[in-house]
């Protein structure tokens, strides 16, 4: 079985063409490279926060929601996973289950509301 083009070169290869493709907002072409790079290293958690954020920006919340569990479920202090998962889940119609992922990225953040 030959490598297509999104499974070719070293890892580090693919990470950037896999940004290149994100910043250009080919975020479904983004994500199927980094698929790639999950499925390999599993444990880093760059490569899956950036899937996720291809899968939040292609509406695919489902997916996006996933991967950030499981960053979450690696680095559960991740503020920008918790606040990306936070606000997946009210893309979702699900602000109950977002509230306390907001509040907890908005004190890591130090951007409490002051009363």
């Amino acid at each position: 079985m030959s490598e297509t083009y999104f499974e070719f070169g070293t890892p580090a290869e693919r990470w950037d063409r896999a940004g290149m493709f994100f910043d250009a907002r080919e975020y479904v072409t983004a994500a199927r490279i980094l698929t790639g790079l999950v499925a390999e290293s599993p444990e880093q958690i760059a490569p899956r926060l950036l899937l996720a954020r291809a899968y939040y920006h292609s509406a695919r919340l489902g997916r996006a929601e996933a991967e950030l569990r499981a960053v979450l479920e690696r680095d559960p202090v991740e503020q920008y996973a918790r606040l990306m998962l936070g606000r997946t889940l009210e893309r979702q119609g699900r602000p109950d289950e977002a509230a306390p992922h907001l509040r907890l990225a908005a004190a890591m953040s130090g951007d409490l509301p002051t009363d």
